[in-house]
């Protein structure tokens, strides 16, 4: 009998063994074989759901807050009393009620499709406090997404380090990325439109904060990848997640700043850009940053042939599902072609044998 990965990643899931006796039965595995393996189909590992229960519990949930929020709605405006301490009281009950639900479905059942959605309720219970100490205190609209989002931040940072839904902490990032993005410019009001949320030649220093922070998930993604290269534990999802959230922020602002430059020199300073987003991808094994840069290639394909683009798109696409097909291929060309340097041999397994240098 052979245990596989998913194997280990189901163990751990059904609570029979923890994360870090994961870790070690696949580094134990290693080591009696004498160099580490990846497995020939080896992917990211992504699942929303286990099954069609969940699925069902989802529905449940949902009609339950949809009636939640509607019967709290029409009690919050009909009220004579302030909205604020009415938002307040009801936002406080609901993060009592999601974090009982997670309990049982996340700490209990083990499952991913319900403690994602109680992650985002928890969220929203999050911001609707925030929003009614802030309607409370009567302040200016300028402090509205700092003191929103800032309180939505810190309930989304307990519940994630309570209950560990690698989907929380991306939502912790996002929240925190908000309130830095407001006390930045003034609650949005010196944000002039989206775009400057990226630009690095705008004045506004959210362009800063945005790549800033991005680089911030990326280390700590890096962090959480690096510590389960073979990705059986909940750290290569948190991982996962957070390179969800430092992709589009590092691509969109370099990338998003050379396009609109529109010189030569840009475009070609653009297009190196991609080819390295694209490298690092196959590196770190994360197709994340590979997604956020295809906008901008098929944007900059458009810009500079200005109508003879259709055949370039489907060479495009065609390489996409060719790259797709043959990832681990490339991915081991790629990781023999570099030398060794510090960290390597914490990246996730290549389809190669790579001897332990200890």
């Amino acid at each position: 009998m052979t245990l596989e990965n998913d194997d280990l990643r189901a163990a751990v899931g059904a609570g029979l063994i923890s994360e870090a006796q994961a870790a070690s039965l696949t580094q134990l595995a290693d080591q009696r074989r004498g160099y580490r393996t990846a497995t020939m189909d080896v992917d990211e590992p992504f699942e929303l759901f286990k099954g069609f229960n969940e699925v069902f519990i989802i529905v449940g949930l949902i009609i339950l807050y949809t009636g939640w929020f509607a019967v709290t709605g029409i009690s919050v405006f009909t009220n004579d009393s302030s909205v604020g301490s009415s938002l307040l009281a009801y936002g406080g009950i609901q993060i009592v009620i999601t974090a009982a639900l997670t309990y049982y479905f996340t700490l209990k059942r083990r499952m991913i499709g319900p403690s994602i959605l109680l992650s985002l309720l928890l969220g929203q219970g999050g911001i609707q406090i925030g929003y009614a100490i802030f309607e409370m205190l009567s302040q200016s609209d300028a402090s509205q997404l700092p003191i929103t989002f800032g309180i939505a931040a810190l309930f989304l940072i307990g519940y994630w380090y309570f209950f560990r839904i690698p989907f929380s902490l991306m939502l912790s990032g996002l929240a925190v990325f908000i309130f830095a993005v407001g006390i930045t410019t003034g609650g949005g009001i010196g944000l002039g439109n989206f775009d400057e949320l990226f630009l690095l030649t705008t004045s506004w220093s959210a362009s800063l904060v945005t790549i800033s922070l991005g680089l911030c998930a990326f280390i700590v993604a890096m962090w959480f990848d690096m510590s389960d290269p073979h990705r059986v534990t909940r750290r290569a999802a948190n991982g996962f997640w957070l390179h969800i959230l430092a992709a589009p922020a590092i691509v969109n602002s370099i990338a998003l700043t050379l396009y609109t430059n529109g010189s030569l020199p840009a475009f070609a300073m653009l297009i190196v850009f991609l080819i390295l987003i694209a490298l690092v991808a196959v590196i770190i094994d994360r197709r994340s940053f590979l997604m956020s840069g295809i906008g901008y290639m098929i944007a900059l394909i458009t810009t500079v042939l200005d109508g003879g683009y259709g055949l370039m798109v489907l060479i495009l696409g065609g390489g996409l599902v060719l790259l797709g097909s043959n990832w681990e291929k490339l991915r081991t060309a790629a990781l023999r072609a570099l030398p060794n340097f510090k960290g390597k041999d914490k990246l996730p397994p290549w389809n190669d044998i790579v001897k332990e240098t200890k």
